[in-house]
């Protein structure tokens, strides 16, 4: 352990940190458990998958698609209500999680990626890098854009609050089969469906554009991450609120905030104009065939960056404007 007189290392900083990570792994030896204290009824099972995809929709929709990319607009109330259910997916606070999130893609792939599974395996881009100490402040010079907003900057601070009010509600609700399904069994499998679009989304899928890291689509990730699996698409053109840019890639997110956007809650969804979407039509023999030997499943291939020159020019979005009423 480094002392005073011995600054904590790099090497000291990345080791897993058994002490921090406990509730971690006391959450996942109760979730395994779960079925063996309560027994297993349908009404239970479908309340975790629903709960699931409820706090995945605010993580997506919330954490990501608004918070990092500010790719929609919304009020200040819903602003709030976006980072609070969020945080009950116990995934720390909403500007430590984008400012993290804006810094990956800043650096995506490269050495100073915080989780890149090219540069550092499945384990450390998966979960690795959150158990570790070397990521426990969040960038607060990358989210300048919301850290004005003091209910947010308390949000940040307290983020264990959401997810202790979601586990007292599930408890009020219905006792102790509620709790675990609805609270842990449900946090559990939302923490790793999550994770997925660190690990598995530059490894295993298919890439139809040029970006200048591994970033695949994957169909199968979408339908578990509500859209977050169109993820070569994504790290093509980032501040869309739409990551399914055709009408076969399954893009639940999407759907959620078109729906809000029809009764006000949300508008100005940013959205790739034809010529975004359709830029890879343009591309040489040889650029296909480098995109479909990078495509697969299996270790990251070694990725030779496209310079901007090879790189087709993208469309116009819709405007952006500003993110919220004061």
């Amino acid at each position: 352990m480094p002392t005073a007189s011995a600054p904590a290392t790099k090497v000291d900083l990345e080791r897993l940190d058994w002490f921090k990570s406990i509730p971690f792994f006391l959450a996942h030896v109760v979730a395994v458990a779960t079925p063996f204290i309560t027994g297993v009824k349908w009404q239970w099972v479908a309340l975790a998958v629903g709960t699931y995809y409820l706090r995945m929709f605010f993580v997506t929709a919330g954490y990501h698609r608004y918070f990092s990319h500010r790719s929609y607009k919304t009020s200040r109330v819903f602003q709030f209500l976006l980072a609070f259910f969020a945080e009950m997916s116990a995934q720390k606070g909403v500007l430590w999680w984008a400012s993290h999130h804006r810094h990956h893609h800043r650096e995506s792939d490269q050495p100073d990626d915080i989780h890149s599974p090219l540069l550092r395996g499945f384990w450390w881009s998966h979960v690795g890098w959150i158990l570790c100490n070397k990521y426990d402040d969040a960038r607060f010079e990358s989210i300048k854009d919301f850290t004005r907003f003091p209910e947010l900057m308390f949000l940040n601070r307290f983020f264990y609050l959401p997810p202790l009010v979601g586990a007292v509600a599930m408890y009020a609700l219905g006792g102790l089969p509620w709790l675990l399904w609805g609270g842990v069994v449900s946090t559990v499998v939302l923490w790793h469906g999550t994770f997925t679009i660190n690990s598995l989304s530059h490894v295993f899928g298919k890439r139809r554009y040029l970006t200048t890291d591994t970033s695949r689509n994957n169909w199968l990730l979408a339908i578990v991450t509500c859209g977050e699996g169109w993820h070569n698409n994504h790290h093509y053109h980032q501040n869309t609120a739409n990551q399914g840019w055709f009408w076969w890639e399954v893009d639940f997110s999407y759907y959620a905030l078109k729906a809000l956007s029809l009764i006000g809650v949300v508008w100005d969804l940013r959205t790739p104009s034809e010529a975004t979407t359709l830029a890879h039509l343009k591309y040489t023999p040889e650029q296909r065939a480098q995109l479909k030997a990078e495509g697969g499943f299996g270790p990251v291939r070694p990725h030779r960056r496209p310079t901007p020159g090879e790189l087709p020019a993208m469309g116009e979005l819709a405007p952006a404007g500003a993110m919220a009423k004061q």
